[in-house]
């Protein structure tokens, strides 16, 4: 897992992973700032970056299988949209949180909570 920690400054991009490294449908868990984040990129290109503990019983989203722009928690099957963090299929009832990111000079980067 990557670990990304903010400066002084507050809700800060930080770097956390190289551009690179969420082609091909991979999903990668990073840390930003202490919170367990899941990156990816959409079908359509869009680098994407959820909660990574499931809101039903916490489990890891980024050992969970993708499918197309969506992901499933490997505990109990809920559904989620990789970049809005909706809900698809319970049974989770609430949304994954969801955080802003970016690319800049080859990293993708993630605003800190």
């Amino acid at each position: 897992m990557t670990r990304g920690t903010k400066g002084e400054g507050m809700n800060e991009f930080i770097a956390v992973l190289e551009e690179g490294e969420v082609e091909g449908g991979a999903m990668r868990a990073v840390e930003v700032d202490g919170t367990p984040v899941v990156v990816s990129r959409s079908e359509g290109g869009e680098v994407c970056a959820i909660a990574n503990r499931c809101t039903h019983m916490g489990g890891p989203l980024a050992g969970g299988e993708r499918e197309g722009d969506t992901v499933s928690c490997p505990w109990h099957g809920s559904r989620f949209d990789l970049c809005s963090g909706e809900v698809l299929r319970g049974p989770a009832g609430e949304p994954q949180r969801r955080f802003e990111a970016r690319v800049r000079a080859g990293k993708i980067e993630v605003r800190a909570p």
